[in-house]
């Protein structure tokens, strides 16, 4: 598996939009896409919401990749 980090600058980003910022795919309505297709977790559990809002202290996990969000120290 590949870990990705990523820092939150604001209260919450949509999980189509982190797709699109940790390089995961081209466009927000690429990530929608990829979240359609049943292949994202949030926190261990299947998310089919595209636009749902991940929050610091949240785990990503798309195939191989893992995408841990942080916020701003």
């Amino acid at each position: 598996m590949q870990e990705l980090e990523f820092e939150l600058d604001r209260d919450y980003v949509e999980l189509n939009q982190l797709l699109k910022l940790v390089g995961l795919c081209d466009s927000g309505g690429a990530g929608k896409a990829i979240v359609a297709s049943g292949v994202v977790y949030v926190d261990g559990q299947q998310e089919l919401r595209k636009t749902c809002k991940i929050h610091v202290g949240q785990v990503v996990q798309v195939e191989d990749f893992v995408i841990r969000v942080h916020g701003l120290d």
